[in-house]
């Protein structure tokens, strides 16, 4: 396997893909509701819904950085966490639209890491690359620790 390969195996074994190492982002999420997305552990903890779109976030900041792109062009306003839920907005609708949100920029991020994988990446592009991939499996544990938290 090349590093091109690898990386893109990386990528979709954090987000989407089974995984010796346990689940991944997309399956931490699975079967949780918008109710439960909303649990915090204590105060001022996060929540699962604000570790959704902490990812969604962190995908499009690599991908813009990858494209060159212009800072603040996020579709949510601010940066890094997003309080959610949003007051009064609670309901499955808006957790399924954020967890789209997610999905979306995932898959905008995987078309352009192979765009520029064609080219001749610099290693600190690669590094960015890999710790994208990390970071997802990073958050996937944080979830499944949320979730068990939830039930006792």
């Amino acid at each position: 396997m090349d590093k091109n390969e690898l990386l893109l195996a990386l990528l979709a074994e954090g987000f989407t893909r089974s995984a010796w190492h346990g689940p991944n982002l997309q399956q931490s999420l699975k079967g949780v509701r918008a109710k439960q997305a909303a649990w915090r552990p204590a105060h001022g903890r996060h929540n699962v819904w604000e570790l959704a779109l902490h990812s969604a976030y962190w995908k499009y900041a690599v991908r813009r950085r990858i494209e060159g792109g212009k800072r603040g062009l996020f579709v949510l306003k601010g940066s890094n966490f997003f309080t959610r839920p949003e007051k009064g907005k609670a309901t499955e609708a808006a957790w399924r639209a954020d967890l789209a949100l997610l999905e979306k920029e995932h898959r905008a991020l995987e078309q352009s890491v192979r765009r520029v994988l064609k080219t001749n990446p610099s290693r600190k592009l690669l590094r960015m690359l890999y710790g994208i991939a990390f970071h997802d499996i990073y958050h996937a544990g944080q979830i499944r620790l949320l979730r068990r938290l939830m039930a006792r």
